[in-house]
């Protein structure tokens, strides 16, 4: 028996969407750390480009930073022909792009009698258009890169996908029900695909973060006055078992393992990275 490591990963390459994120750059630097050649996606090429320039910097390896909106089918396209030009053919991908937005939060957790004369604060406040942004950012935007960049591992019938979903996707927390909504189809969609490839070599799970301190959420959960934690920040911190947000390194060891061929046998599955919050009752 050879020694268990994830050695198997050096050389292959990987495209990362979300890769310049607070969560998406601690995976890329987990990866990066094993010798894998990494393309970070961004529909912002100057922040792509300047993560793996500093990524490769810390790291020795090849990393490059490509621009693609996961919104359009045309964009991923041609960012897929420059990475197979540059790194070559495609062997994972991290659906890493996502988040919230405040135009698909309410105001309110609960609607109460009071709250019926204020219909803006509640759910039936919600603006579509910016539902429909936060939806289709974290579901169809982990649909179409998929579609585009696993066509390098159908040719060589073997790959895996690994999709960002979220607690939220099993419990869903007040305010944001796009998001949740969003997350929770993530799930179904990575059973769904696993099926799908699962005879053709190419593997679908997803991780579930708990809750960490990102750019999308820090106005919820921070007071922007003090620094400190909101009173939602604070409730979040209770409810941990570990008593605090996760840090994105915290992800990095669930990464590796299921991209790398340890896991082979490992196909539709959804890992929590959550400090316990989903075990625990409240009481």
């Amino acid at each position: 028996m050879n020694p268990i490591s994830f050695n198997d990963l050096s050389g292959k390459v990987c495209v990362i969407t979300g890769g310049a994120g607070v969560i998406g750059s601690a995976m890329v630097k987990a990866m990066a750390s094993v010798g894998v050649k990494i393309a970070i996606v961004d529909i912002n090429p100057e922040r792509s480009a300047q993560m793996a320039a500093e990524v490769s910097a810390e790291f020795g390896n090849q990393v490059i930073g490509v621009e693609g909106n996961v919104l359009n089918k045309e964009s991923l396209s041609k960012a897929k022909q420059i990475i197979n030009e540059q790194l070559g053919d495609i062997d994972m991908l991290i659906n890493g792009a996502g988040g919230n937005h405040p135009t698909a939060t309410t105001k309110m957790e609960q609607m109460d009698e009071e709250s019926i004369n204020r219909p803006e604060d509640t759910f039936y406040g919600l603006e579509m258009d910016g539902f429909d942004k936060v939806f289709d950012l974290n579901f169809k935007g982990t649909l179409l890169p998929t579609m585009v960049f696993t066509t390098d591992m159908l040719k060589n019938k073997k790959g895996v996908v690994l999709n960002v979903s979220s607690m939220n996707s099993y419990k869903p927390l007040t305010k944001i029900p796009a998001y949740s909504a969003a997350k929770a189809s993530i799930n179904n969609f990575t059973q769904w695909l696993s099926v799908h490839l699962a005879k053709v070599g190419i593997r679908v799970n997803a991780i579930a973060p708990g809750f960490f301190i990102t750019d999308q959420n820090r106005f919820l959960v921070l007071d922007q006055a003090n620094g400190g934690f909101s009173p939602r920040g604070q409730k979040i911190v209770n409810n941990t078992p570990m008593g605090k947000f996760g840090e994105p390194e915290d992800l990095q060891g669930a990464t590796l393992f299921l991209l790398s061929d340890i896991s082979s046998f490992v196909t539709g599955i959804v890992i929590p990275v959550d400090g316990g919050y989903s075990a625990f009752g409240g009481v």
